[in-house]
């Protein structure tokens, strides 16, 4: 599956689409569209994102390891299987203790709903 190309009608498993490097990060643009775009990201263990701020709310969702994000100063540990919201134009970072995979979904407006 070439970048930017999800194929229609066809069964994806996320954590097969994208290797580790070595004391490495590695990106692959998965959908890019005027209204936001899906990044798979691979983490080796100590590697990270420095604090920056988007100007898009973003999604991450951790697929294997852990990642522990800090968002506007608070630090939140994200598993397999969860997501959490970092609001635009807010700080944060990326910091995966162990090896790790996540999907980073940037929308140009997002409405998610909470209980």
């Amino acid at each position: 599956m070439p970048n930017n190309t999800i194929p229609p009608a066809e069964e994806l498993n996320l954590a097969s689409l994208i290797k580790q490097t070595e004391q490495g990060i590695a990106s692959r643009v998965l959908a890019k569209t005027s209204g936001g775009n899906l990044t798979l990201f691979a983490f080796d263990k100590g590697q990270g994102i420095s604090e920056h701020s988007a100007p898009f709310d973003a999604i991450v969702m951790v697929i294997e390891g852990q990642l522990n994000l800090i968002i506007d100063g608070k630090p939140v540990k994200a598993e397999p299987g969860t997501i959490v919201k970092m609001p635009a134009n807010i700080p944060h970072a990326v910091e995966a203790p162990i090896p790790a995979k996540m999907l980073l979904i940037m929308l140009r407006e997002i409405t998610l709903k909470t209980n």
